[in-house]
């Protein structure tokens, strides 16, 4: 017996000693000199010449002429023979510089809009110098984005849009573009942080900032991470110099993905919408929902007939999460609303009178007019000539306003109309005439001539009511 036991201590003994062995050699590195390149030369080489052939230089003209003081002696020919050596028919030519990415091998092209907006001819070249024109598909001011295509192209290097939301702070990044006109460039750096909120730059304000140096051209190029994929489009910088200082600003290629689509749409940039106003909780509302810390969105309005007044949503409610998926703020929510899927059932997460529901939310179209074609004003008014339109969230979307608001809007106003001279610009909504509400474009005629004596025209311009008193 005693035998055993010691036989059994030094197996273990033995067994101890093997372990503590083992631990070391696991721990302890073999130093060695690099043998090869890649060993001794930490290079994003690979991945730039699989991704810098599909990255574009563009250059947008614009012919702009210049504009003269005007006269009415100007517009009488007989006048106008002695004057025109002085006012010379030539216009000026602008010519903007950006970047783009070539996302289909027939010769689709991402880009900003704010790149090529108000272009008469855009040109485009290739880093092996090839030079195309190329045609406008479609434009998105909502994400400031743009869709080009080159007629003639053919089996040109593209990247694929990635439509995974997988990127982490601090991921290492590459920016590809054209800064300043000086030719494709390549800058490094990593993800400095997700979702920024950036007023002014798109409708989902929802960016990947990164330190990579981006400057004036690099807008449209490309931001990629280092297995080559197309992550973002870059899109602006903060800097007071106007020059890169280490903050800028790329739109997520998951926004890409419908514009990118239109193409199939007939030109249509198909997005789901909620029916919601909402507005981000503050840390006081936070303490009275007796909530840990502010986060998710509080409902102010509900559109009618809208998908989230179908599915029971009421002002006031607390909305938490949708699948699942905790909600930061109001940016983060129209951002996650934005990249769902279309026709999508979500589920949102609320709570109501300190009960928390569930509650499922078809997604779909903003909803469109029943009456959507405009309507030329005519008759002695204020308004004779100018092209009226029934607001839907549609077409409030397509022009930049917000879908919520409900009433009639102004799509055209002749130069030299009443409208004009009054200062009544297209984009305004009318809210009313002589104090009774204008829902309609009936609504409109039918209140226009009722007023024989004067008119009281009241407008919504963004944030601002404008007020407009006519006298018959």
């Amino acid at each position: 017996m005693r035998f055993f036991i010691l036989t059994l201590l030094s197996l273990c003994g033995c067994f101890a000693i093997v372990s503590c062995k083992e631990t070391f050699e696991v721990k302890q590195e073999t130093k060695y000199v690099p043998r090869t390149r890649e060993e001794r030369i930490l290079s994003y080489a690979p991945v730039v010449k699989k991704v810098a052939p599909a990255v574009v230089n563009i250059y947008a003209l614009q012919h702009a002429k210049a504009e003269y003081p005007t006269s009415p002696f100007l517009e009488d020919p007989f006048f106008k023979q002695f004057f025109e050596h002085l006012h010379p028919d030539e216009g000026r030519e602008q010519d903007s510089l950006g970047s783009g990415v070539i996302v289909s091998k027939d010769g689709l092209i991402l880009t900003n809009n704010h790149v090529i907006e108000n272009a008469d001819v855009i040109r485009v070249v290739l880093s092996d110098k090839r030079e195309y024109v190329a045609k406008l598909v479609v434009k998105d001011k909502r994400t400031d984005l743009a869709l080009l295509k080159i007629d003639d192209g053919q089996d040109l290097p593209f990247l694929t849009v990635s439509p995974h939301d997988d990127l982490e702070v601090g991921d290492i990044v590459l920016a590809l573009g054209n800064p300043f006109g000086v030719g494709q460039t390549v800058t490094s750096g990593i993800i400095s942080a997700l979702a920024r909120s950036q007023e002014g730059i798109s409708n989902y304000r929802s960016f990947i900032q990164t330190d990579a140096a981006i400057n004036p051209g690099n807008s449209g190029g490309a931001l990629v991470t280092t297995d080559g994929r197309l992550v973002g489009i870059n899109t602006a910088i903060y800097s007071k110099s106007g020059g890169s200082m280490g903050i800028g600003f790329a739109i997520p290629t998951i926004l890409a993905i419908p514009v990118i689509e239109s193409v199939n749409n007939g030109g249509r940039i198909l997005r789901p919408w909620a029916g919601l106003e909402i507005e981000a909780v503050t840390d006081e509302a936070a303490h009275a929902l007796g909530l840990s810390h502010p986060y998710g969105v509080l409902v102010k309005g509900v559109y009618p007939g809208g998908p989230a007044d179908k599915a029971g949503v009421k002002v006031g409610d607390f909305i938490a999460a949708l699948d699942g998926r905790e909600i930061n703020d109001d940016a983060s929510f129209v951002y996650q609303i934005g990249i769902s899927p279309l026709g999508k059932t979500a589920e949102l997460t609320i709570l109501r009178k300190g009960e928390e529901k569930k509650i499922p939310i078809l997604l779909s179209e903003p909803m469109v007019a029943k009456d959507a074609d405009p309507l030329t004003i005519e008759g002695k008014n204020p308004l004779h000539g100018a092209s009226i339109r029934t607001l839907s969230p549609a077409l409030a979307l397509n022009l930049g306003l917000n879908p919520m608001q409900q009433g009639v809007v102004i799509t055209e106003v002749p130069k030299k109309g009443a409208a004009a001279q009054l200062g009544i610009q297209p984009g305004d909504i009318l809210e009313s005439i002589n104090k009774k509400n204008v829902k309609t474009k009936e609504d409109v005629v039918h209140l226009l001539e009722e007023a024989s004596h004067g008119w009281t025209l009241t407008f919504r311009r963004d944030n601002r009511v404008l007020t407009f008193r006519v006298r018959g």
